[in-house]
């Protein structure tokens, strides 16, 4: 590029960045660089990593890696692992429902670059594919948040996408006030690996993608869907993990 071209370019950010300046993800604070956080909403991220639950990525204070929690021993989930970029707590939270409810698709390219700091447990041949909604919340909300963080992400690491493997064929209710037997039974059959697609998940390892960690019942029932569609390994990987509990 000419060095009036490079000049040209610099100075059409500048009037750019001058008219819609980058925001903090979290409290709308002017940032230096889109993506990033102001200081004291990044202060109040709690990153998380080992030591955790080698199967949920529930936190541990110690302990050797491939450890498992209670929860995981005595019910373990369907997929292979999981971890989360941070805890759930009111920065994460504010940044999830702007993605899922405040018709901000670009907050999707922020959660993926924190979540991208997990993919060097990935393979290369690792199919990326989003938790689905139902038709019905896509026509209401106009997308799929997790699948907008799982474009952003596999585009970031060069990985392989597929955002219509897993249907939801049942519509489910908030699953938030159920316990733990009542979010299985509501989400039993409510996905399905189409059988033209079933090649695809065949013989492959799959990281599946959602916006929160909640009690792992949806994951867990996706994961059901894709193993039985033969996938060989399922992982999850999400924004943020609510860590009060480890309850499947």
């Amino acid at each position: 590029m000419s060095a009036p071209a490079l000049l040209l370019g610099t100075a059409a950010r500048r009037v750019l960045d001058f008219a819609l300046p980058p925001r903090c993800p979290g409290c709308g604070a002017i940032t230096e660089a889109p993506h990033r956080f102001c200081l004291g909403c990044w202060s109040s991220l709690d990153f998380l990593g080992e030591p955790c639950c080698a199967c949920c990525a529930a936190p541990f204070d110690y302990g050797e890696p491939g450890r498992l929690c209670g929860g995981c021993l005595a019910a373990p989930p369907r997929f292979d692992w999981a971890r989360a970029a941070v805890a759930y707590g009111d920065i994460p939270r504010q940044v999830a429902l702007k993605l899922k409810y405040g018709g901000r698709p670009g907050v999707a390219e922020t959660m993926a670059r924190f979540m991208a700091r997990h993919l060097a447990r990935v393979p290369a041949d690792m199919l990326v594919v989003p938790v689905p909604l139902h038709r019905w919340r896509i026509w209401k909300r106009g997308y799929n948040q997790a699948a907008l963080i799982a474009s952003a992400l596999a585009r970031g690491a060069g990985l392989e996408t597929r955002l219509d493997l897993v249907r939801r064929v049942k519509a489910t209710p908030p699953l938030k006030a159920m316990g733990p037997k009542q979010r299985r039974a509501a989400l039993r059959g409510a996905f399905r690996v189409p059988a033209g697609l079933k090649p695809i998940a065949r013989g492959r390892p799959i990281l599946l993608i959602d916006d929160v960690y909640t009690s792992g019942a949806t994951a867990n029932a996706v994961a059901r869907a894709l193993k039985r569609a033969g996938a060989v390994e399922v992982g999850l990987l999400c924004w943020a993990r609510v860590v009060r509990d480890a309850d499947h």
